[in-house]
């Protein structure tokens, strides 16, 4: 009798298979053979389905981590809803989470340069990378301002790139130093970040 394990689309259990090498191998040492080994598949069954292992990659952070691209193209949709302080202050706290699982999937990739340049060659053929949620929450800043959220002079790109950096920074930091103190919430974290960013980009008189 087969079982319910067996039964699962061979997709999935692919997927499955490379979150858990990821997680325990990390990118630079899984290769496809093993992912497919780990999934019960032939390496041909596996390229049926994905054509690379940077899309395997890609589908493992789209699909089992923190959903911080589709917060944020659901903000750039609707960018006016529930207000800037309160937008953030999600992107933040989805940031976080997201850095703190993905970093160490892809760390291993910098000790390899010619590995880690392949990589990326292949995430940017898939139109991803490590670039998207930067763009799309600097579009959504952008448009924020053009409707009078934030001070004219705001700039989208530096305000993107001071809020998650200061989350991808925040996941570097407490996994690398056990020495340090024990940090504050994730909640508390994104709340204090937004609102000290926030004081240079609120307008004096309007509302957020």
């Amino acid at each position: 009798m087969p079982t319910p394990e067996s039964t699962r689309p061979t997709r999935e259990r692919i997927v499955d298979a490379a979150e858990h090498l990821l997680r325990t191998a990390g990118l630079a040492r899984t290769t496809t053979k093993e992912i497919a080994r780990e999934a019960g598949c032939s390496e041909a069954a596996l390229y049926k389905h994905y054509r690379s292992k940077e899309e395997i990659f890609v589908r493992v952070l789209r699909d089992r981590l923190p959903r911080l691209n589709p917060l944020l193209d659901e903000l750039g949709r609707d960018p006016g809803t529930l207000g800037v302080a309160h937008n953030l202050t999600r992107v933040a706290e989805h940031a976080v989470r997201f850095y703190r699982q993905s970093l160490p999937l892809a760390a291993s990739l910098f000790a390899e340069p010619a590995l880690k340049k392949r990589h990326f060659e292949g995430v940017r053929e898939l139109g991803q990378g490590p670039h998207i949620p930067l763009v799309a929450l600097a579009r959504y800043l952008r448009a924020e301002r053009d409707r009078g959220a934030l001070r004219p002079d705001t700039d989208p790109d530096a305000a993107a790139a001071l809020l998650l950096g200061a989350c991808s920074q925040r996941a570097f930091v407490y996994d690398a130093d056990e020495g340090m103190p024990p940090p504050r919430s994730t909640e508390e974290f994104a709340a204090d970040l937004v609102r000290t960013l926030l004081h240079g980009l609120l307008p004096d008189t309007g509302p957020s």
